[in-house]
């Protein structure tokens, strides 16, 4: 499959989220501060990529994540609601490429770019000696 066939600059989604303790640095780092995670929020960042182009992929065929470059500009607390951004900046033939955005209300909370393998589920669990 070749991603430039089906898949074009501008497609976009979203994903909304309410910062739960689990979510939190404090979560896995007890002595760290109660405040929505960078790695995190680079996973609904990432999330919200993958659902920007998911309905498009012909069965068996999805999309992982190869790069990210992002930076975390501000905290959020437990209960702030979370909103990120995926749009489609550019396709290859087995690459996409996206500007994502993190959102607390108004206040962006994180910014940059992510990029997404196309890949043959069976094709790419074979070679993992999975079945």
């Amino acid at each position: 499959m070749d991603a430039r066939e089906i898949i074009k600059v501008g497609m976009r989604a979203e994903r909304t989220l309410t910062v739960t303790p689990e979510r939190t640095v404090r979560h896995v780092i007890p002595t760290m501060p109660a405040v929505f995670g960078t790695p995190m929020m680079i996973m609904e960042m990432e999330m919200a990529s993958a659902a920007a182009v998911s309905g498009h992929l012909q069965p068996g065929w999805v999309t992982v994540g190869t790069e990210v470059d992002i930076r975390h500009l501000r905290a959020s607390a437990v209960g702030a609601v979370i909103r990120t951004t995926a749009k489609v900046i550019a396709v290859e033939r087995r690459v996409i490429r996206y500007e994502v955005e993190a959102f607390d209300g108004a206040r962006r909370i994180g910014e940059g770019r992510h990029a997404r393998g196309l890949v043959n589920l069976e094709s790419f669990n074979r070679r993992l000696g999975e079945s």
